[in-house]
């Protein structure tokens, strides 16, 4: 079992943070982090050097292949939570606030360690790995939602949609 903080804090994930946030021209995706696995990847990369929000930002996308890149609004109220908990210092570094990991946020993630090496692994994964339930829900319910969008103009898209739908729920539920 993984220790989790010793206080809780809640913090409202930005809408892009519970939604994948941004990437690479999809639009809205499936959610590659909740809110809670989003602050270990931070800290981890915090911990291997001290960096900016900005350079934070940057790295995620990178290290996702392009699918994942968090608002500002997901990740600078996270550093400031992470500040909050004692794991990150921060440092003026010109205009910019530099992000330091702390002795606490180092026995923290020591202590977190395989959850926070698995995370990074799913984010290193290509796409198609990813293509797990959830995902699949989550690109159904957006092309849903954008295909039914003008239905008072198109109202047999709309019931074209309905029978698509019943149809795969019928045939979900005839599996054995």
């Amino acid at each position: 079992m993984f220790r989790f903080l010793h206080h809780q804090h809640r913090h409202h994930a930005s809408h892009d943070e519970h939604h994948g946030g941004r990437g690479a021209g999809r639009g809205r995706g499936p959610k590659m982090f909740d809110a809670g696995a989003m602050r270990y990847v931070v800290l981890q990369l915090i911990a291997e050097k001290p960096r900016h929000g900005y350079d934070i930002i940057k790295e995620l996308a990178l290290r996702s292949g392009g699918a994942y890149s968090p608002s500002p609004g997901a990740i600078y109220p996270l550093l400031a939570l992470l500040v909050d908990m004692g794991h990150v210092l921060t440092s003026a570094d010109g205009n910019k606030k530099l992000h330091t990991i702390t002795p606490e946020g180092a026995a923290f993630l020591a202590e977190n360690r395989q959850f926070v090496d698995a995370i990074l692994q799913r984010m290193g994964e290509p796409a198609d790995a990813r293509d797990d339930l959830r995902t699949l829900m989550h690109e159904l319910k957006h092309a849903v939602i954008t295909q039914a969008q003008d239905f008072q103009s198109h109202p047999e898209r709309l019931e074209a949609i309905r029978v698509i739908l019943r149809r795969a729920t019928a045939d979900v539920q005839g599996l054995v």
